[in-house]
């Protein structure tokens, strides 16, 4: 965010999400059930798996190489039924759809690069492990939330899961998978202040009346989402055309990675521009994205800065970073250079030492590919057991400085 941002008088700022039916999302849940599934068999697997759908077709492609078996198709249409697609009405659904495969095993060139890293062929590092890719990612954090993430993202993210669970436990059996939602919060000097206004658009069975449709988001979904605290003479905006019963793969094509700013912080800070889901952790674009955002809350937490960002950059084969950027936005309380030297002091940004740290090559990912990658107490990058090493260092060095 902009040194302006923290001093206007009055700025709106919006993020969106999607439910797990969205076409990009349902995507992005089969290339991380994929590599669950190899992961679960085969720890060692390298997975680079991109998904593709439309109308009644869904295409599973890319390089993996492991000694799993995965029954393709059975995996797909386990995902699409899991997501809600159980319905030829629908215009898609798991029993009918086509899957098709184009899988090949992971390029001896990259191979290579990761088995044996840039530093260890020079004998200046025995890590073996090198990055998957080239590459910068960024983590961030900020005293918004209790997750310490934005605010704007986070109400729509609660949106979206309401939206869903609408459905899923009848509350508002007319729903159907695919949806969208998007919540635009008005700060005041850097302090959100109140919900300016909520947009939802919610794929429902024809025939239901519109104004009843509005009427039961509000009350059933918008409302238990966000809280009344927050609802200040907010604006709803629900289905913008009227009407959106043709959604999923048959109202629009959908591709993994298609949603990372959903996946991250809902445009409040900046994103590399890899996509995460499909990717097994030697690639950095996840596990050290993955990595950046565990920092980034940890020195928030440690009360070092209330707003705080984290650039990393990778060569493909080398294992340690080329380069690491820290930014406070004007809230650090001590100096950047500080908090940039306990990071590298305290943190091993090698990719060996985060698979390691978090525990990688476990299958956890399909559980990120809906709802976002980041701000779940759940997730092994969100703890923060480093906060107190952070908080009693920057005190030592303040002190001698």
């Amino acid at each position: 965010m902009a040194e302006s941002f923290k001093s206007a008088d009055r700025v709106l700022f919006t993020s969106e999400s999607v439910t797990e039916g969205h076409p990009d999302k349902l995507c992005d849940q089969v290339s991380d059930a994929m590599l669950d599934e190899c992961l679960r068999q085969d720890p060692n697997s390298r997975v680079a798996c991109e998904t593709a759908t439309t109308t009644g077709v869904i295409l599973v492609a890319g390089e993996i190489t492991t000694h799993a078996y995965v029954d393709v198709p059975r995996l797909v249409r386990s995902v699409v039924q899991d997501i809600g697609y159980t319905n030829a009405d629908y215009g898609f659904d798991y029993r009918t759809c086509g899957v098709l495969t184009a899988i090949k095993e992971q390029s001896p060139e990259i191979a290579q690069g990761v088995n044996e890293s840039i530093e260890a062929r020079e004998g200046t590092d025995p890590m073996e492990l090198g990055a998957g890719d080239q590459g910068m990612m960024f983590g961030f954090a900020v005293r918004e939330t209790v997750e310490l993430m934005p605010l704007p993202i986070t109400l729509a993210h609660a949106v979206a899961r309401q939206l869903a669970k609408a459905r899923k436990d009848g509350t508002l059996p007319y729903l159907r998978p695919d949806g969208k939602t998007q919540v635009t919060v008005e700060y005041e000097k850097g302090v959100p202040k109140r919900v300016h206004t909520v947009v939802v658009a919610a794929q429902h069975d024809p025939g239901i009346d519109y104004q009843r449709l509005c009427s039961e988001i509000r009350e059933q979904v918008i409302r238990p989402a966000i809280g009344d605290s927050w609802l200040q003479k907010t604006k709803y905006l629900v289905n913008g055309t009227g009407a959106f019963t043709i959604g999923g793969p048959m109202g629009d094509a959908g591709l993994t990675g298609r949603k990372i700013i959903v996946d991250t912080y809902g445009g409040y800070a900046r994103h590399g521009g890899g996509a995460f889901s499909g990717k097994d952790a030697t690639k950095v674009d996840r596990s050290a994205a993955y990595a950046a955002r565990y920092v980034a809350k940890n020195v928030v937490k440690a009360g070092l800065a209330d707003r705080f960002e984290l650039q990393l950059a990778y060569v493909i084969g080398g294992a340690q970073p080329i380069s690491l950027n820290v930014e406070t936005f004007g809230t650090g309380k001590v100096a950047d250079e500080t908090i940039r030297k306990l990071i590298g002091e305290h943190f091993d940004f090698r990719p060996g030492a985060i698979i390691e740290k978090f525990g990688l090559r476990r299958p956890i990912y399909r559980q990120t590919a809906s709802y976002g990658h980041f701000g779940r107490p759940e997730l092994p990058w969100e703890k923060t057991d480093l906060a107190d090493t952070f908080a009693k260092a920057a005190g030592a060095k303040a002190a001698l400085a």
